[in-house]
């Protein structure tokens, strides 16, 4: 085997997967309808077919008006017209003159602030207005928010609810895309069998692929499960063959330092270079993280993780250290971990000597927010998992943490 790069620090460990990632490139593109759109990774950069807004537009309902109309009040203004939203107008404010006005519609010529409703009383032609304002006021002038031409949304961002109204605004019904990666996955270990197969004593069913088939949907890619690999060098290395097809290999199980542990030693059957072979967490030490050559005109080499073979181990290790890759190859701009803040509801105590990610619960109202850790039986926990809303992060070299100290709060 290569020599052993060891187990790195946290911060360490997922600045090497940062750096790999931004060399990362996704491999092609494809257009699909607009809502077909909705979390996949922009490709093409979405420009503003006209000045937003077009027209100089009310924010509020009232009368347009001439601020300078209006240095002693109370005063009386003659109602000259109503414009409503949408409607096309003739309407002039001349000096002494008011326009209703309703919320969205363009302002007319000659008015240069809005009135709101609040602060007026009328009839059919005379409004009396109460309290002062200043040019402007009320009214977004015509290209504030963007000239036309102007580049709105750029290639590289996950496209969510505010990208498609903004791709819809400028009147694009289909949208260019990155393919989003192929991700092989790849269970391995004896006591594993598939979800619809009675398990026997001493097996488990294999929830760790469907965990991370789900998590790499949501991430942008494709996974594509293989079958489980048994505790043999020969049958784990021709699927560790079939899974270095596709675009990225997640396997899991396999990593720690048993006797049947095989993974790390069946990849340096393939020349893997290894960048890490652990971090220094918990869930998760184990985690592998290195890349394979590959003959293929597409990309010199295949990435592949070695994920720990416990339930909460695995789904921790791939949001902290795989998902980058996995969204650097879907076209998604790099990402920095970033970390909230909320107040622990309940003194915790750990030993120290690894950053800990622990299943916690986020709850509260409004601005008062709290976070307190869930019980559970270590890494394998599945059922605490699905209870959870977050993980507490808990530094290395912290012992015990008092109730009403703020901690970071990683969000699943």
């Amino acid at each position: 085997m290569p020599s052993n790069p060891g187990v790195l620090s946290f911060e360490d460990a997922r600045h090497s997967v940062e750096s790999h990632a931004s060399i990362l490139s996704p491999q092609g593109k494809e257009l699909v309808e607009l809502l077909d759109s909705v979390g996949r990774v922009l490709a093409e950069p979405i420009a503003a077919d006209r000045n937003f807004p077009p027209f100089p537009r009310a924010t509020r309902d009232g009368f347009a008006v001439r601020a300078s109309d209006l240095a002693q009040l109370p005063v009386d203004l003659r109602v000259v017209g109503e414009i409503r939203a949408g409607a096309q107008t003739s309407i002039k404010v001349e000096s002494g003159q008011a326009a209703a006005i309703m919320t969205g519609a363009p302002a007319p010529p000659g008015a240069d602030a809005v009135v709101m409703v609040e602060y007026t009383s009328s009839s059919s032609d005379t409004v009396q207005i109460t309290k002062g304002i200043v040019a402007g006021e009320n009214i977004v002038p015509a290209g504030a928010e963007a000239k036309r031409g102007e580049k709105l949304l750029s290639p590289g961002m996950r496209l969510d609810a505010a990208a498609i109204a903004v791709a819809a605004s400028v009147g694009r019904t289909r949208l260019l895309v990155y393919v989003k990666p192929r991700v092989a996955i790849l269970a391995t270990g004896d006591e594993i069998v598939d979800i619809d197969v009675p398990p026997a004593a001493a097996q488990i069913r294999n929830s760790n692929s469907c965990s991370l088939a789900a998590q790499v949907q949501a991430a942008g890619g494709e996974p594509l499960l293989l079958p489980i690999a048994a505790d043999k060098a020969e049958r784990l290395r021709e699927l560790i063959n079939d899974g270095l097809d596709a675009d990225l290999l997640l396997l899991t199980g396999g990593v720690s330092m048993g006797k049947y542990d095989l993974v790390e030693q069946v990849l340096a059957d393939f020349n893997a270079e290894f960048f890490f072979t652990g971090a220094r967490i918990q869930p998760g030490k184990p985690v592998v993280f290195g890349r394979v050559p590959h003959m293929s005109e597409a990309r010199e080499f295949r990435y592949f993780f070695g994920l720990p073979g416990n339930p909460i181990s695995t789904m921790v290790t791939f949001e902290l250290f795989a998902k980058p890759v996995l969204e650097a190859l879907a076209g998604l701009t790099p990402q920095k971990l970033v970390f909230l803040h909320a107040k622990l509801k309940s003194e915790v105590t750990m030993k120290p000597g690894l950053k800990r990610f622990l299943p916690g619960l986020l709850s509260g109202e409004f601005e008062n927010a709290g976070v307190e850790s869930l019980r559970w039986q270590g890494s394998g926990d599945i059922a605490a998992t699905a209870r959870a809303n977050c993980y507490i992060v808990i530094a290395a070299d912290r012992e015990k943490i008092e109730a009403g100290e703020f901690v970071p709060v990683f969000l699943r």
